[in-house]
């Protein structure tokens, strides 16, 4: 059954298909991503033979790395735009699908389940938030894990910048971040280079961990450890930027 039938598109259906969406995020940091993925790598200690899901891939980044590790990977995501330029990566041991979380995993299972970079709590209702999660824990393997990696919401709503300006390419992204009933908002406004006036929008729920260990109880999934950056180095709530959930089914 589907739970999201909006009368309009929801926000990430229609900006993770806009080229500008990859032109505001062009500088992500590569290196800091592999250098997160060999930690994770290290820590799991996955074997040859195992399978992994990067879950809300993008344009596949994480998963092209890990598949250059030599693991069989696969990425979805909702975005076609991005699903079309991770294929062009694809291989044998590297697969890309468009998919809905929200909507059972016709592939699998798998050894291993990452959600990294805050791809997770967008959808307007919180009960899609469990049956997302649900469906990745049906894709894993008994005694599997799962990865997601979150924003430290307690620290980013403290220090939450509300109005910022960035130039990229000529265009000026004017973004305004807020919180509106329980999300975390940022407003994104430019000029496109034809003169039009664009406005687009990211949600993402402000979940803390506490939120999200009903979560995992929820999907049946066991919490083990909790990291809080890209380092790997212990959670704390008042200083680390990240929340890395390490889940075990």
């Amino acid at each position: 059954m589907t739970l999201h039938t909006a009368a309009e598109p929801e926000w990430f259906s229609t900006w993770f298909d806009s080229p500008y969406y990859h032109l505001l995020y062009h500088d992500r940091n590569q290196a800091e991503a592999r250098e997160f993925l060999e930690g994770l790598l290290q820590y799991l200690h996955p074997k040859p033979h195992h399978t992994l899901l990067d879950l809300a891939c993008g344009k596949g980044r994480h998963a092209i790395y890990l598949s250059e590790r030599g693991y069989d990977v696969t990425g979805v995501d909702l975005s076609p735009e991005s699903i079309a330029a991770a294929q062009e990566h694809a291989h044998d041991h590297l697969h890309f699908h468009v998919h809905d979380m929200r909507e059972a995993l016709p592939y699998g299972p798998f050894d291993f389940v990452f959600n990294l970079f805050t791809s997770f709590g967008y959808f307007r209702q919180e009960s899609e938030n469990v049956v997302a999660l649900r469906n990745a824990a049906a894709a894993l393997r008994p005694g599997g894990k799962m990865v997601i990696d979150f924003m430290n919401t307690e620290r980013t709503v403290r220090e939450l910048v509300a109005h910022e300006q960035k130039s990229v390419n000529g265009i000026d992204f004017h973004l305004h971040r807020h919180l509106h009933h329980d999300f975390i908002v940022k407003e994104i406004s430019f000029q496109a280079p034809d003169g039009e006036m664009l406005h687009f929008e990211e949600r993402v729920r402000a979940l803390s961990r506490e939120r999200f260990e009903e979560y995992f109880q929820m999907a049946g999934l066991r919490l083990v450890e909790v990291f809080g950056d890209y380092r790997l180095t212990p959670y704390d709530e008042a200083n680390s930027p990240r929340m890395v959930f390490i889940l075990k089914k």
